[in-house]
């Protein structure tokens, strides 16, 4: 059966379009590599992206029973958040408008659920016949 596990950074103070450069080069890999991708690519971006694939596997492995090594990136898009208008002191008493952008990643990975552990039985049928 396939899990379908979920994570949403929201509000990442950063342009959406600087985010999605980095995005588009894990999309589609497994964990591990897009972690190790991540972990090795030279933009700011770079890092709230494997903050939010690491915030997914950890909630597939602790929540969702995942085995680890099969989890693939489904899904990973990048939105615009909410933007915060502020204002610039310019010359001859102006004031020029700017926007602060911010950014939401949601990361949709998919898996195989771990194979339940079957306890060791212990027959006690043999300890009785061995005491006799």
């Amino acid at each position: 059966m396939s899990l379908q596990i979920r994570a949403i950074a929201k509000g990442v103070r950063m342009s959406p379009r600087k985010i999605s450069l980095v995005a588009s080069l894990v999309r589609g890999r497994t964990v591990a590599d897009a972690l190790v991708i991540l972990q090795h690519t030279p933009k700011r971006a770079a890092k709230p992206v494997a903050k939010a694939i690491s915030s997914a596997r950890s909630n597939a492995v602790t929540n969702h029973r995942a085995d680890e090594k099969s989890l693939l990136i489904e899904q990973l898009q990048v939105t615009a958040g909410p933007r915060t208008k502020r204002y610039r002191p310019a010359a001859m008493g102006r004031a020029l408008p700017y926007q602060k952008r911010t950014t939401h990643i949601h990361v949709v990975l998919a898996g195989a659920e771990k194979p339940k552990k079957i306890p060791a039985t212990t027959n006690t049928s043999k300890k009785e016949s061995k005491d006799e």
